[in-house]
C-alpha cells in the first residue's frame, strides 16, 4: 500500500534530514529545506485526510519541488536520496506519466529511477524504476507517450473509480494523445469517456478544455472529419453543456507553496547555464548570430553552437521551469536546429521537440510546433 510506503519514508527523510550538509554547488533561489518543510507539510494533511487522489499527487508534486532543488545544490545530501526513492515509490503509486504531470519534471524523475536502479537490490523496486523510465524516455516517442497515458490514466481511474481528477486525467491523457499523435482514435476515445453521464464535463481545466469543447461543438455539428460515433458522443456531452449554468475551471492539480519563487518568476539576468554559462541575454545574442551564419551558408559549421544552445536552454527548464520566455527560446532553437543537418543537430532538435511538446503543450508555441 502507498500509504504504508508513506509512512516508512517519512521517518527516514526526517532521519536524513537531521545529517543534511548545507553546501550547495550552486547560485539557486529555492531552498531546498522550506521546500523540503513544504513537502512534509502535504504529508502530513494527507495522513489526517486520508490520502484521496488529489492529496497523493499534490504530494508528489511537492515532492518533485523538493527533489529538484536538492539536485541542483544539494546532490551529496543524504536528504536527497531518501527524497528519489520516495520520489520513485509515490509516482509509481500515483502512475505518474509525462503527457499528463504538468510539473515539467521527466529528467528529474529520470535521475531519480536511475538511482533507485543502481543502487536499491529489490526486484520490486527496480521494476518500479524502469517503469517511469521507459515512460520519460518516451518522451520524444509521441505513439508511446500516448499509448503510456492511456494506461495510466486508466490505472488511476480503476484505483479510484468515482473520482473526479482521475476521471478528468482519463480524457485529458486520450485529448493529448490525440493533440501529440494526431491519431484521431485518441480524440475518439475522449470523447466516449467524456460523454459518461458522470463524467464532471463542470470541472473541466482552463489549459486544454476550451479547445476540446470546441471540438466537441464542430463533432455535434459534423463539421470536419469526425466519424459518426464521434458525432453521436459529441451531441450528448454537448446537451450536457447546454444544461450547465455555467462551467466551472479548475486549475489542474500541482502543488506551488508561496515560497517556490523558481516555479513563477523570471530567470535573474545574472544566472548562467549549460557548460558555455550562458545568461538569458547570451542565449538570445547567440541565437541570432547562428541564424545570422546560418543565412550565408555556414549551417555545418554553426552546428556545435547551436547544440550547445540547445543544452544551455534545456539547462534553463530545469532550474526556471517556468519562466515566461522559455518557450520561445525552446521553440527557437528547435526552429534554429531545423536548419542545420548534422546528427547532433538532429538529437537535439528531436529532445526540444520533445520537451516544448509535451512538458509545455499548452503554450502558444507549443501548438505551433503540434499544428506543424
Amino acid at each position: 500500500m502507498i500509504q504504508a510506503w508513506f509512512r516508512i519514508a517519512a521517518a527516514a527523510l526526517c532521519a536524513a534530514a537531521l545529517l543534511s550538509p548545507l553546501s550547495a554547488r550552486a547560485a539557486f533561489m529555492a531552498d531546498p529545506e522550506k521546500l523540503y518543510t513544504a513537502m512534509q507539510a502535504a504529508y502530513a494533511k494527507g495522513s489526517q485526510q486520508g490520502w484521496t487522489f488529489y492529496n497523493q499527487v499534490y504530494y508528489l508534486s511537492t515532492l518533485f519541488n523538493a527533489g529538484r532543488a536538492y539536485s541542483l545544490q544539494r546532490p551529496d545530501d543524504p536528504a536527497y536520496r531518501q527524497i528519489e526513492q520516495t520520489t520513485v515509490d509515490v509516482s509509481a503509486g500515483v502512475h505518474y506519466d509525462p503527457l499528463i504531470n504538468h510539473e515539467a519534471v521527466p529528467w528529474y524523475v529520470r535521475e531519480a529511477a536511475l538511482y533507485v536502479e543502481m543502487n536499491n537490490a529489490d526486484p520490486a523496486e527496480i521494476a518500479k524504476a524502469k517503469d517511469l523510465l521507459a515512460r520519460v524516455d518516451a518522451l520524444e516517442d509521441p505513439v508511446a507517450l500516448a499509448r503510456f497515458a492511456d494506461e495510466d490514466a486508466a490505472a488511476n481511474l480503476r484505483q479510484y473509480p468515482h473520482d473526479a481528477n482521475a476521471m478528468l486525467l482519463q480524457v485529458e491523457a486520450n485529448w493529448r494523445g490525440w493533440l501529440i499523435t494526431r491519431d484521431p482514435s485518441w480524440r475518439s476515445l475522449a470523447f466516449v469517456h467524456a460523454s459518461d453521464p458522470t463524467f464532471p464535463l463542470a470541472n473541466l481545466p482552463t489549459t486544454w478544455g476550451p479547445a476540446f469543447l470546441k471540438a466537441v461543438e464542430a463533432a455535434a455539428k459534423g463539421e470536419d472529419d469526425y466519424t459518426q460515433g464521434d458525432r453521436a458522443n459529441a451531441m450528448v456531452i454537448q446537451a450536457r453543456v447546454d444544461k450547465l449554468p455555467e462551467l466551472r475551471t479548475i486549475a489542474n492539480i500541482s502543488a506551488l507553496p508561496s515560497h517556490d519563487r523558481m516555479m513563477t518568476t523570471l530567470a535573474p539576468a545574472d544566472e548562467y547555464f549549460g557548460p558555455m554559462g550562458m545568461s538569458i541575454l547570451g542565449m538570445r545574442n547567440e541565437l541570432n548570430r547562428v541564424n545570422y551564419m546560418i543565412g550565408y551558408g555556414y549551417a555545418k559549421q554553426e552546428s556545435g553552437m547551436a547544440v550547445q544552445l540547445a543544452t544551455a536552454i534545456d539547462d534553463l527548464h530545469k532550474v526556471y521551469p517556468r519562466d515566461r520566455d522559455l518557450p520561445k527560446l525552446l521553440l527557437d532553437v528547435y526552429t534554429t536546429l531545423t536548419k542545420i543537418d548534422t546528427p547532433e543537430a538532429k538529437a537535439a532538435r528531436s529532445h526540444i521537440r520533445g520537451v516544448l511538446t509535451v512538458e509545455y503543450q499548452d503554450t502558444d508555441q507549443a501548438r505551433e510546433l503540434l499544428k506543424g
